[in-house]
C-alpha cells in the first residue's frame, strides 16, 4: 500500500495546498472557510481560519517561494493572504467576473496566477504596487463553456485550459512590464496577450485536470468520458495519443516526471500511467489495490466477462487485467478531486504527492521502488 499518511480533517474537503516547507496545509472543508493546520509534535493543529468569501473556495494555491495563498471562490472573487507576523491578510483581486471563479494556479515565477471561471472566461492576475491589489486581463471569448482547469507552462507565459465545453486551449500571457520575451529559440515570441496557440478536439464530453509535463514538451488532460489524453510538442506540430479506462472518469492528474503521471477521480483510488522508450502511454495499476473475494455468482460472472469483453474493444489503450465494476479503495472512500506534488528541496526525484476527496480525507502518496520515475521531477 503506498499510502503512507492518512488524515481525517473534515466531512468533505474541496482543494488543498500545502506550505513551502510542507509543515502547515492549507484546504476548503466545503464551505466558505480556507483552514491552516500546522504539525506540532507529531499532531495536526488548526492553526488559522482565513474569513472572506461568501460561497464555496473552490480553489487554493500556495506560492513556493513567495509563501502567499491565493483562494477563489463561487461568489466571484479572489483574495491573496500573505503572512503578517501572526496573521493572514488578504488583498483584493479585480476579477471583474459575473459567474463563479473555478480554479487557480500560481505561474512558475509567482509574478502572475490564472483563475478559470465558470463566466467562459479566464483571468491573468498580478500585481500593482500603486494600488496595493491585483488586477487581471482576460481571455474572453474563446471558451464555450465553464473553464474547469487551468495549467501553466514552465516558460511562465503559456496557460493550458479544460473547459466543459470538451475542449483544452492554450494561450499567451504575455504581460508587458510583467513578463520578458526570453522564451528562447523556436518559442513563439511575438504573441500577444490572450492569442490562441492551440485548441485540441479530443473529447466529446467534459475535460479535467490538464497538466504539462516538467519539460513543457507533452500536455496531458482527462475526459469526463474515462479517457485521458497525451499531446507531445503542442507548440510545432502537435501529435496526440488517446488512452481509454475501463472504469470511472479522472478529475486531476499529475505529472512526476516526464514518464510518470498520477491519475485521481471517481474511482477512489490514484492510478499509475507511464511511458516507455518509444513515448506509448499506458496504465501500470492502482496505487492502493485491494484484493476482492472471488464469488461464484453467476451474474458476477457475466458482469465480469462483459466487462473484460468492453475492455478488449479498447484493447490498445487498456490493461486487461484490471478488473471492472469492482470497489478498489482503501485510504479514500469517495471520490478524489485534487492532487499536489510534495518537493523535497534535497531530493533528485519526486515521489511523494497528496489527494483530497469528498471524504474529507488528505492521504500523503509515497510511489515504491516498483516505478521507476526515470526523470528528475519538478524543480
Amino acid at each position: 500500500m503506498a499510502a503512507v499518511e492518512i488524515h481525517q480533517f473534515a466531512e468533505c474537503i474541496t482543494c488543498h495546498a500545502w506550505s513551502p516547507d510542507q509543515s502547515m496545509i492549507a484546504f476548503c472543508p466545503n464551505n466558505t472557510e480556507v483552514h491552516i493546520y500546522k504539525l506540532l509534535a507529531d499532531k495536526w493543529e488548526k492553526v488559522h481560519v482565513l474569513y472572506k468569501h461568501d460561497q464555496i473556495i473552490s480553489g487554493i494555491d500556495w506560492s513556493v517561494n513567495s509563501n502567499k495563498i491565493v483562494t477563489v471562490s463561487h461568489d466571484r472573487n479572489s483574495y491573496v493572504w500573505s503572512q503578517e507576523a501572526s496573521e493572514w491578510v488578504p488583498t483584493l483581486v479585480i476579477l471583474r467576473l459575473n459567474r463563479a471563479a473555478l480554479c487557480v494556479q500560481w505561474s512558475p515565477k509567482e509574478n502572475k496566477f490564472a483563475v478559470g471561471s465558470g463566466a467562459k472566461t479566464v483571468c491573468i492576475c498580478y500585481y500593482e504596487q500603486e494600488n496595493n491589489w491585483w488586477v487581471s486581463k482576460l481571455i474572453r471569448k474563446k471558451h464555450n463553456s465553464s473553464v474547469t482547469s487551468v495549467a501553466w507552462h514552465p516558460n511562465n507565459v503559456l496557460l493550458a485550459t479544460t473547459s466543459t465545453d470538451g475542449k483544452c486551449r492554450v494561450f499567451c500571457t504575455f504581460i508587458k512590464g510583467v513578463d520578458k520575451r526570453d522564451l528562447g529559440e523556436g518559442s513563439s515570441n511575438d504573441l500577444k496577450f490572450g492569442e490562441q496557440i492551440a485548441q485540441l478536439d479530443l473529447s466529446v464530453t467534459w475535460a479535467f485536470g490538464v497538466r504539462w509535463s516538467p519539460s513543457g514538451n507533452t500536455l496531458a488532460y482527462t475526459g469526463h468520458n474515462s479517457m485521458v489524453y497525451f499531446i507531445d510538442d503542442v507548440e510545432s506540430s502537435p501529435s496526440a495519443q488517446t488512452l481509454a479506462l475501463r472504469d470511472l472518469p479522472l478529475r486531476d492528474i499529475l505529472f512526476l516526471s516526464e514518464r510518470v503521471v498520477i491519475g485521481v477521480g471517481f474511482d477512489c483510488n490514484p492510478m499509475v500511467f507511464t511511458a516507455d522508450e518509444t513515448g506509448l502511454w499506458s496504465f501500470v495499476r492502482y496505487l492502493d489495490e485491494r484484493k476482492v473475494a472471488p464469488t461464484s455468482s453467476k451474474g458476477s460472472q457475466f458482469s465480469e466477462a462483459l466487462g473484460k469483453l468492453y475492455g478488449q474493444s479498447k484493447q490498445s489503450t487498456s490493461n486487461d487485467t484490471v478488473e471492472p465494476s469492482k470497489f478498489r479503495g482503501g485510504a479514500h472512500a469517495n471520490c478524489i478531486t485534487c492532487i499536489v506534488l510534495l518537493r523535497r528541496s534535497a531530493a533528485t526525484t519526486v515521489k511523494r504527492f497528496s489527494t483530497s476527496g469528498l471524504d474529507g480525507k488528505i492521504v500523503i502518496w509515497e510511489l515504491d521502488n516498483s516505478i521507476d520515475i526515470q526523470q528528475p521531477g519538478y524543480r
